[in-house]
């Protein structure tokens, strides 16, 4: 008696191949899903974690402007500490030939004796510099690449106001910089800004260093304390121009692939449970009415013996032959595209090697949820089976009673066509069915918004960023405060414009027990260039006290506006003050706070000192002003925002591309199934009906035209529906990739909306074309043999 039944089950499968296949592919996308997810979160979580311990990567990290070499001994012995690495760290302007605009570098000073402590290289090819040769230098990887280097290569570095040209000895990797971004820039953008180890006698010759450092990194016991490490290392520095320790996760590299790895965790949790939720409908919606269709046949299987558990097994069987389908064609795909995105994510975060673990426990956690969701599907149809009588099953359902109602009036009056008229009628007298085929489509609309969204929003963050705040066209940070007086030295520059001057400040900000180490950037209250947006997206004149905070950061420490907020100068003499929350304003990226120049400086109690300028240029003099800037000494680095801009456009296009496809492709799969899967169990609902009309002189447009009438209103009116579902689903998605570094606006333009009809739409299409075919295709004989 098993046998027959699992006989009857191939013959199903067989049958209804593409409808199982269909659900199948649906189920196989949000298999994927989870697999690429989490594999490719695991991939670049392992890959950090081995390339950060075989290279020893610092835990906490200093700045200060000339501490003696012996106070290394001092800072070594704080409890916790297990190693130090005191070195020179500097920004240097670069002219390097072909290159018009001036690169910039930040200077790492390897020791002359040995290998480093903390932060090894990885060599990727050639040697460190020799002890005693002053211009062999080596440089990072991606910078080398951007510029054509190879060993041998030369260029000249702006050492203080020294030009020196340099030769490139070796080619190598760090941890320290996994992303390397230059100051001011949003992106990283190899040919304008990469890394340079040097000897350290070279550098603190240049820097006049010798017998001292400006930079040092530790390495953490597994047991320590790391704010207590930080403090005692304040403490140490403090006298030495210590601008504020801390650790790995507000160092810059670290922290942008901590953003990263949020994201595909957040990716991991929502999306794979919509897909899986939308498959889970689908098999409720499919097996509902598979069993309606088969009625007859459960209760003659019921009459001749079979118990409720024998039936039951057989329809769960027929879904799980599905979900392991489903499971092994999601698993196949999430792994090959999880290996893609690892690579993707291996070759923009420059690691030197790539761990990417089939974990098993990723695939039996997508097997389990995936037949829990099958099987969830299935679990109120095969309840239902329980309750059919043999005598009841086996009787044919009672013919629709359809009742005059108004709207059939009025639709004769309009002159409705019957064709119209009989598909309405149909979908009014089943609501429940009707309403079902509504939803599903609706989610395969929902599900297309989700994985679209990002375009809209990304356009809105630009526009916020590029266009109405930072106006300028480049911008100069000076390598140590200087006197007001340098922003109009920069103004007196060729193709200078106008100029804006600012001055950045490093603080740690705190409001109750919660606190953030960032810099507090000072402009004029006039500012035009670069200028502060208030939440209402219009420029805001900045006070003339008080502190503004941008909408993440007060949302971060938990301050509002009125608030009074405590900050640790981590500068000067390094004291604590209390400011009061003036405004909070938008911004995108990083954690930001603002205050007026001069009040700033009043703050520090100093005199009008600033750390760099904005300036707006000719374009046509922009060669003369790049020739006189690598000649001013206290230039460290400039920031040409239209060169950000499009390096900015170009890493998130190329990312939010790839990503996008791969959704795109799975929201199309799974919309397709939805609609397709609708087409075919509504064409096998009314098979007879169909072939009733072919008998009675119907042609087979006009057959197919009421079946495909009833599918296009239905797909229609899921429109609106799965908008509004869409809606919500982007805005859990935006919820989730949400972090301190980055903050992706919420916006969903009208096109966003269209494009996603216009794939499902596409879908109902072919899922059309299909079920057309096979109208074309029904035996009428065999179709109307069925028993009334």
């Amino acid at each position: 008696m098993v046998r027959s039944l699992d006989r009857k089950l191939l013959r199903d499968l067989v049958r209804l191949w593409p409808q199982a296949l269909a659900i199948a592919m649906v189920m196989a996308a949000g298999v994927a899903t989870l697999i690429l997810a989490v594999g490719a979160h695991q991939s670049l979580d392992e890959t950090r974690a081995a390339y950060y311990e075989r290279n020893r990567f610092a835990d906490v990290f200093a700045e200060a402007t000339r501490a003696p070499n012996r106070l290394g001994d001092a800072i070594a012995a704080i409890p916790g500490v297990s190693a130090v690495e005191t070195r020179i760290v500097e920004v240097a302007l670069l002219d390097i030939p072909g290159m018009s605009e001036p690169a910039s570098a930040q200077l790492v000073s390897l020791p002359d004796i040995g290998r480093p402590v903390l932060n090894r290289l990885y060599m990727r090819e050639g040697r460190r510099p020799i002890v005693g040769d002053e211009n062999e230098v080596v440089v990072n990887e991606a910078f080398a690449e951007a510029h054509g280097f190879t060993i041998g290569s030369r260029f000249k570095a702006l050492l203080k106001g020294a030009k020196r040209e340099v030769r490139v000895v070796g080619i190598a990797l760090s941890p320290e910089f996994i992303y390397t971004i230059g100051p001011g820039d949003l992106m990283p953008d190899p040919r304008r800004f990469g890394i340079v180890w040097m000897s350290e006698k070279t550098l603190a010759a240049a820097y006049d260093l010798d017998g001292a450092f400006s930079n040092v990194a530790v390495a953490l016991l597994r047991d320590a304390n790391e704010d207590a490490v930080i403090d005692a290392l304040d403490d140490l520095l403090a006298r030495y121009g210590g601008a504020g320790a801390y650790g790995r996760k507000d160092q810059i590299s670290h922290a942008f692939i901590d953003a990263e790895l949020e994201q595909l965790a957040a990716m991991a949790r929502v999306l794979p449970p919509i897909f899986l939720i939308v498959a889970a409908f689908l098999v409720n919606m499919t097996m509902s009415r598979l069993v309606a269709l088969e009625r007859e046949q459960i209760g003659l299987l019921k009459a001749i013996g079979y118990g409720n558990g024998a039936i039951g097994m057989h329809y769960l069987k027929f879904v799980l032959a599905i979900a392991v389908v489903g499971t092994l064609i999601g698993a196949i795909a999430g792994t090959w595209l999880g290996i893609g995105l690892a690579r993707m994510y291996g070759d923009f975060f420059n690691f030197p090697f790539l761990i990417f673990r089939k974990d098993p426990s990723i695939y039996v956690i997508a097997v389990l949820v995936t037949v829990v969701t099958a099987g969830v599907g299935a679990l109120k149809t095969v309840s239902g089976i329980a309750r059919l009588s043999p005598a009841v099953a086996m009787a044919p359902p009672a013919p629709a009673i359809y009742s005059r109602s108004p709207f059939w009036r009025i639709a004769r009056l309009i002159g409705l066509p019957q064709s119209l008229t009989m598909v309405i009628r149909h979908l009014v007298h089943v609501p429940v069915r009707t309403g079902s085929a509504i939803l599903g489509i609706a989610l395969g609309v929902s599900i297309v918004i989700a994985s679209i969204w990002a375009y809209p929003s990304i356009d809105f963050m630009v526009d916020v960023t590029f266009f109405r705040a930072d106006r300028q066209d480049a911008s100069i940070s000076f390598s140590e405060t200087k006197r007001i007086a340098a922003a109009y030295e920069v103004a007196r520059l060729p193709g200078v414009l106008a100029v804006e001057p600012f001055r950045s400040v490093p603080v740690r900000i705190r409001f109750g027990h919660k606190e953030r180490r960032v810099s507090v950037l000072g402009k004029p209250a006039d500012a035009t260039l670069s200028r502060v947006i208030d939440m209402d997206l219009r420029p805001l004149t900045m006070p003339e006290t008080g502190i503004v905070l941008s909408d993440m950061l007060a949302r971060t420490i938990g301050a509002r506006t009125g608030d009074i907020v405590e900050m640790d100068l981590l500068e000067g003499d390094r004291r604590t003050v209390q400011v009061p929350v003036t405004a909070t304003v938008e911004g995108f990226i990083g954690l930001s706070a603002y205050m007026e120049l001069s009040a700033l400086n009043r703050l520090k109690r100093e005199g009008a000192l600033i750390s760099g300028v904005y300036f707006s240029l000719d374009t046509a003099r922009q060669d003369a002003l790049y020739a006189e800037i690598t000649d001013i000494p206290a230039a460290n680095f400039i920031a040409l925002q239209k060169v950000s801009l499009q390096k900015f456009r170009e890493t998130l296009a190329e990312n939010i591309f790839i990503m996008t496809f791969v959704y795109v492709t799975l929201a199309s799969i799974i919309a397709f199934g939805v609609v397709y899967n609708s087409a075919r169990i509504s064409l096998s609902e009314r098979g007879r009906e169909l072939a009733s009309l072919r008998v009675l002189g119907f042609t087979r447009a006009e057959v197919s035209r009421i079946l495909l009438l009833e599918l296009a209103i239905v797909t229609f009116l899921a429109q609106p529906l799965g908008c509004l579902i869409g809606y919500g689903f982007a805005y859990a998605i935006v919820t989730g990739f949400e972090s301190e570094l980055y903050q992706v606006p919420f916006v969903l333009t009208p096109d966003i909306f269209a494009w996603s009809s216009i794939v499902v739409l596409s879908a109902a299409a072919i899922s059309a074309l299909i079920v057309r075919r096979r109208i074309d295709r029904l035996d009428l004989i065999e179709v109307l043999k069925t028993r009334e």
